[in-house]
Order: structure tokens, then C-alpha cells, then sequence
């Protein structure tokens, strides 16, 4: 089967999980991966590997939910949700690749500029407390993990809605 593939819906956590709070996407994959999803659904953990993560989503997705850490300058521990828009392809610029290191916003302009287009991308990001060297989140971080997973389950459950409807 080529081209996009209608329905598809891809969840993906990211984050380097030896940076303390950067593991929060990673985090909240693992407690969703033993729950129910609704059809259509793929739950992933790509870790540090943004570019597996843009080349998988060049197979097409009606919607896109990535979760990672990411600082908005908000107290540590608040989780977020915005949606956002994937960047047109600029031909001028020469992408820079850190595959390692991928922020949500370079995984979108490496998307764009492969040409991938989600239907709608959401970011779920949790303010980090503490982006150190070493293993295990902060106290606000973990204590955000709860109501995170509730979230990604919501818009989940609201796009099981919207293709009933």
C-alpha cells in the first residue's frame, strides 16, 4: 500500500532518557503501551531518534500527537497542548540534522521539509524541571505523568468520536 494511509493515527514519545526530564514523552508511551487505544492508533516510543520518527510519518497520518519534554516557560511539571502547524519545505535552507537531539520543533521543520503533512499535529509538552545528565524525572514531572497520559487519551478519544460521527 503506498501513499498515506487514511485513518492512521500516531502517537510518539520522544526524549533522551539519560537527561532526567527530557524522558518525559518516553515516560508516558510506556504507560500508555499497556492500555486500550482505539483502532487506528499506534502508540511508539522513538526516543532520541527524531529522524525515524519523520520518515514514519512520511507514510501519511490523518493525526500526529507528540509528546516530549519542552521548555514554554511555564512552571515545571505543566502539561500542554498545542496545535501545530508543519512548516512549508524552504528550499534555501540546508537542513541541520542532530539526530540525537531533535527539539519538537525540529522533528516538525524536518518533517516539512521532507514533505510530510500530517491531517493535524499536536504536541502534548511537559515543562522539564531538570534537563541534567542522569537518570529518572524531577518530583513535578513524574507527578505530571498521570494527568499527561489522561490528555493524550482524551484527544484520542475525541478523534474516535469525530470518524464515528
Amino acid at each position: 500500500m503506498n501513499g498515506p494511509v487514511s485513518g492512521r493515527t500516531l502517537v510518539a514519545g520522544v526524549g533522551n532518557v539519560f537527561l532526567r526530564d527530557d524522558a518525559f514523552g518516553v515516560e508516558v508511551i510506556k504507560l500508555l503501551s499497556g492500555r486500550p487505544v482505539p483502532d487506528g492508533v499506534q502508540v511508539k516510543d522513538f526516543g532520541i531518534r527524531g529522524v525515524h520518527l519523520a520518515y514514519d510519518l512520511l507514510d501519511g497520518c490523518e493525526l500526529f500527537v507528540l509528546v516530549d519534554a519542552a521548555q514554554r516557560g511555564e512552571a515545571p511539571g505543566t502539561v500542554t497542548v498545542l496545535e501545530v502547524e508543519v512548516p512549508e519545505p524552504d528550499p534555501a535552507a540546508s537542513p541541520v540534522i542532530d539526530a540525537h537531539s531533535l527539539t519538537p520543533d525540529g522533528i516538525f521543520a524536518l518533517l516539512g521539509s521532507l514533505g510530510g503533512r500530517p491531517g493535524r499535529s499536536l504536541l502534548v509538552a511537559c515543562e522539564p524541571a531538570d534537563v541534567s545528565a542522569g537518570m529518572g524525572l524531577s518530583g513535578p514531572v513524574e507527578e505530571a505523568l498521570p494527568h499527561a497520559v489522561r490528555t493524550v487519551e482524551e484527544i484520542l478519544a475525541g478523534r474516535a468520536a469525530e470518524s464515528r460521527g
